[in-house]
């Protein structure tokens, strides 16, 4: 049998793909999407409600319509359903997209810049490079950097955060406990699927505000509390289920197993450990999102990285808990779950 003849396109559109990306990052900064869904426009007229130079703004905006992100008739520029429905920052759905794709552009995309450095020292480009303070506390220093990484965290986790609500048997437990909470989603759409709950926010103190504002948002601010502390050093708050959602791949191995035994001697018998994440095929070969992912964990932390949900069980068996299972949640995302017997 005679194997086809190789062709360069799928190497051209893997190596020259931050152009589209970046295209649609500076059409996101710049509102483009917010603003056309006030109302179509021409060419010149979108260009000065943007206030751009007239030298890059066609080939911008006719850009936008080739990858599908705009469409033009007769000169006229409107916003294709999908970017109308979710990059107009005037809509809710917005935050379930566009604060993370506002992180990708101003945090994430130049710490990729760095990415060989990275590969070729085993060091981080991130927040902490500058300071002596670690990844997380040099993030939480700065009051608009954290509300804005904190908000990318609802939006890369909230169609999970859903699916955990439903998925999950709450059924039997009382109190929830969330740890490393940041906004607070996952807790809130648990608490808002599973009216008998109550729950907690765990995270570090400055994300007080955000999740306290959140909370109240969704009418949660009775039965949904934040705590402020360091789950490396601090208490664990009392709970039946302890929750970690894209929390363990932040953390080295140590830190990892560190936080699922301190579940483990926190739960009452009974209790539930439920940890979810992009987890990393058992082959390391399929799960092409999750291997980024962990690699954005090498490239933005002093110690993160992804991992399997074999490994993850393995762990949990470790720290004590005597019954384990995973299954796959949504998208990329799998949860792994423990219960201390």
């Amino acid at each position: 049998m005679t194997r086809p003849v190789p062709t360069p396109d799928r190497l051209l559109e893997l190596g020259m793909g931050f152009q589209a990306s970046k295209a649609l990052l500076s059409a996101i900064e710049l509102g483009v999407f917010t603003e056309l869904a006030k109302g179509p426009a021409d060419g010149p007229a979108l260009r000065e409600r943007l206030g751009l130079h007239p030298r890059a703004a066609a080939d911008f905006f006719d850009t936008l319509v080739a990858l599908g992100l705009l469409r033009r008739a007769e000169g006229v520029y409107r916003n294709a359903d999908d970017a109308d429905a979710f990059l107009d920052r005037d809509k809710p759905a917005y935050a379930h997209l566009g604060g993370l794709l506002e992180m990708a552009n101003s945090r994430l995309y130049g710490i990729y810049h760095h990415l060989t450095d990275t590969l070729r020292t085993g060091l981080p480009h991130d927040e902490s490079s500058a300071s002596e303070l670690d990844t997380y506390d040099a993030l939480y220093a700065d009051p608009a950097r954290l509300k804005q990484f904190l908000a990318s965290m609802t939006g890369v986790s909230h169609t999970a955060n859903r699916a955990i609500a439903r998925q999950v048997s709450w059924r039997d437990h009382r109190t929830v406990a969330d740890m490393g909470t940041a906004q607070g989603d996952l807790a809130v759409q648990v608490l808002l699927a599973n009216p008998h709950l109550t729950g907690i926010g765990f995270d570090l103190p400055a994300a007080g505000p955000v999740f306290e504002e959140y909370a109240r948002a969704h009418g949660l601010n009775e039965r949904l509390t934040f705590a402020g502390g360091d789950f490396f050093t601090d208490d664990f708050p009392r709970a039946d289920i302890f929750t970690f959602g894209h929390i363990l791949h932040n953390w080295d191995l140590e830190k990892k197993k560190l936080l699922l035994k301190k579940a483990w001697q926190a739960l009452p018998t009974g209790g539930a450990v439920v940890v979810y994440d992009s987890l990393i095929d058992d082959d390391r070969s399929e799960n092409a999102f999750a291997l980024l992912m962990s690699l954005t964990m090498r490239a933005v932390t002093d110690g993160g990285f992804g991992y399997t949900a074999r490994e993850c069980r393995d762990w949990m068996t470790e720290a004590g808990f005597g019954r384990t299972w995973s299954e796959h949640l949504a998208g990329p995302d799998s949860i792994v779950v423990g219960i201390k017997e």
